[in-house]
């Protein structure tokens, strides 16, 4: 049975937490001299010079508008690198403990883990970008305190089987972080459905991709309550700026757009897809349920470098497991794929 208070490390359990006067304060202040501000402004504007809500309450209420969530189980960190890294330091006791992630995937989570000092244990995908379920199992010991499932899977494209997920959901009684940071451009439904479900689930979201929000470094965890608040409890006191909560309350007002964003997005990956399979140094398209795609090409290393002297910059990924020969591209605007593509022609056309 899921535990978290076996679950997370001692000292955490004993942390007092930073606590200003502005998370003790309920209401609405006429006056703050509590934070040893600047009374007089700031060269930008008179909002400036005030630090942030420390918990984002407005942000976090819209958001829990829009995605069906109460706010409560809302945690909003500094991107969602902070998020990976908090989770990391709460649970994981340094030199002692280990995550499993399933490469190839995003690279933060090895990273994230090798800063913290915790093991990480891989299990690689199946050949057809899917979970290895025995493997998983195997891998699981008493010190595994997290498994990292990433879906729409960064750098394959592909959703992960639903019902393999849940197995793991269902048998392991650890934390299960789901990275969902391509969720909008799937055609299937988010895991943030089922937090009641589920206390051991952790789902990450971004506003960096489908939201085009991506200078502004906000990323998003739905959990239990629970986990909110252990979260919250080591966060930075300040850790989304002013400016990006202003600015991000801002465009969540534009559901509409970005659905339409999403829509064109979605219609240019088809059609990018089609213009890719008639080139001859194209070998493999890989089903994509994100906003790029794994492309398998002849001499991937040769095209990267070709294009790049073109002043086009797509990610190598040829010496990934599982990802030999392949380049991921990101879905451009309609000139930017026909750039692309010309480009590539002019290179297919020069090796034959």
């Amino acid at each position: 049975m899921f535990d978290l208070n076996n679950l997370l490390r001692e000292n955490i359990k004993k942390l007092i937490p930073y606590s200003s006067a502005r998370d003790e304060f309920k209401g609405e202040a006429r006056i703050f001299l509590d934070a040893n501000e600047n009374s007089f402004g700031s060269p930008l504007t008179k909002w400036y010079n005030r630090y942030p809500d420390p918990l984002q309450k407005k942000l976090r209420q819209k958001l829990g508008e829009i995605k069906g969530v109460p706010r409560d189980n809302i945690f909003l960190g500094n991107g969602s690198d902070e998020c990976i890294d908090i989770l990391l330091r709460a649970f994981c006791e340094p030199a002692k403990d280990n995550i499993i992630i399933c490469p190839p995937t995003y690279g933060m989570y090895e990273v994230s883990a090798n800063i913290n000092d915790v093991h990480v244990k891989k299990v690689p995908l199946t050949s057809s970008f899917q979970l290895d379920l025995t493997g998983i199992e195997e891998a699981v010991d008493d010190h595994t305190k997290m498994i990292f499932l990433c879906s729409p899977n960064n750098p394959t494209g592909n959703s992960l089987n639903k019902d393999d997920v849940e197995i793991i959901l269902n048998n392991y009684f650890g934390l299960v972080v789901i990275d969902e940071a391509y969720i909008n451009f799937s055609r299937f439904r988010s895991f943030t459905q089922e937090l009641n479900e589920y206390p051991n689930i952790c789902v990450l979201q971004t506003l960096s991709k489908a939201w085009g929000l991506a200078a502004l470094r906000v990323g998003i965890a739905f959990a239990s309550e629970a986990i909110v608040q252990i979260m919250n409890k080591i966060k930075p006191p300040y850790n989304i700026n002013q400016a990006s909560q202003e600015l991000t309350l801002e465009a969540l007002e534009e559901v509409g757009q970005v659905n339409e964003m999403i829509r064109e997005i979605i219609k240019q990956r088809e059609e990018l897809i089609r213009q890719l399979s008639e080139l001859s140094i194209v070998q493999t398209i890989h089903p994509s349920d994100a906003n790029f795609l794994l492309v398998k090409v002849n001499d991937a290393r040769g095209i990267y470098n070709s294009l790049l002297e073109k002043g086009i910059v797509v990610r190598d990924r040829s010496k990934v497991e599982l990802c030999e020969g392949c380049l991921r591209i990101t879905i451009g605007t309609p000139k930017e794929n026909n750039d692309l593509v010309k480009e590539l022609t002019d290179f297919a056309r020069q090796i034959h």
